[in-house]
């Protein structure tokens, strides 16, 4: 059975009833909510199975709430190197997970978001299907091939995470790429658009990140 998990981080999130549809999509997916993650949960009348942090952006009225309705909180200590996003995928690890959605990453602080967006390169060393997902787009890393369906016109813009990606192939793209190079710095990847309804990516080395608008 596939197992895909729910991280709820607590960056910006203009629309809960987005997620609310998410979770609710999927049936019962097992959900960990990274610190002050967990208000949101509670204004949408969600259980999590774990509350993950170092607990200093949730009240204790929720995490006691929530005990009572069987989460497992998971305290850190304040003094740590981990952000409280990178705990809760550590968390998701742990359960062999086939994917893992995060929300609730973008947004709010820059500095934030740009951790958030790193912490899909963690992932995809270790072989993990996991995307950003927002109302607007979703951000996933690829270090080999994926396959994109979606809607002719539909923008995809590709980043290199790592200090150089080498031997990108892009197939069913307004520019297609062969055998090309992106390093940090030159963002020529931006704002490429599917001229049908498939778009492929592939590539021999690094991590790329792919960012997917939806709609056109």
């Amino acid at each position: 059975m596939n197992k895909t998990i729910f991280v709820i981080s607590g960056g910006v999130m203009d629309d809960l009833r987005f997620l609310y549809d998410e979770i609710r999509s999927v049936g019962d997916p097992v959900i960990i909510c990274a610190d002050g993650a967990a208000q949101r949960l509670k204004e949408l009348d969600i259980v999590p199975d774990f509350i993950v942090g170092d607990m200093d952006s949730v009240d204790e009225d929720t995490l006691r709430y929530f005990e009572t309705k069987g989460s497992r909180i998971i305290r850190h200590p304040a003094d740590k190197d981990e952000t409280d996003t990178q705990l809760a995928l550590e968390c998701a690890f742990e359960m062999n997970p086939d994917g893992i959605r995060i929300f609730g990453a973008l947004g709010g602080r820059v500095d934030h978001m740009l951790a958030n967006i790193s912490l899909l390169v963690l992932c995809a060393k270790r072989g993990i299907d996991a995307r950003i997902i927002d109302k607007q787009c979703e951000l996933f890393v690829i270090d080999d091939l994926c396959v994109i369906d979606g809607k002719e016109g539909e923008t995809v813009s590709l980043l290199p995470l790592s200090s150089k990606v080498s031997g990108i192939q892009l197939e069913g793209f307004r520019y297609p790429l062969t055998d090309a190079v992106m390093e940090i710095g030159v963002p020529y990847g931006i704002s490429n658009r599917l001229i049908g309804t498939r778009g492929t990516i592939s590539v021999k080395s690094g991590y790329l990140l792919v960012i997917r608008q939806f709609g056109i």
